[in-house]
């Protein structure tokens, strides 16, 4: 099973590694279902950008990106070249270490836990 680490922009938050993760499963899935902040208010259809991530590694194990997503991207804040949206990266690698940095959700309007 998939292993995902998450850092964050907003250093009061601390590292978290999640471990065990199955494939066909999101990034944003991956938050929601270990208590990890991330905005989302499209409901994963890939219709906005506030799920706004950095893949620092392991990209290559993530379902490959679509015209769509790189479009909203576009419209995220600060968006670089490691950019993508949670709830379009479907990992699909049962053995990937992923290496995600969560960037500071203060700055986003959207969803709350």
């Amino acid at each position: 099973m998939a292993t995902v680490k998450f850092t964050f922009e907003d250093k009061t938050i601390p590292p978290q590694i999640v471990e065990g993760v199955e494939t066909d499963v999101s990034i944003l899935e991956v938050t929601e279902d270990n208590g990890i902040h991330l905005n989302h208010n499209c409901g994963e259809v890939c219709a906005c950008s506030t799920c706004h991530i950095y893949v620092n590694e392991g990209g290559e194990a993530l379902q490959e990106i679509s015209d769509k997503e790189e479009d909203f991207i576009d419209r995220a804040i600060n968006p670089r070249i490691e950019s993508r949206l949670g709830c379009q990266s479907v990992i699909l690698d049962a053995d990937a270490v992923i290496e995600v940095e969560i960037p500071d959700q203060r700055r986003i309007i959207g969803h709350e836990h």
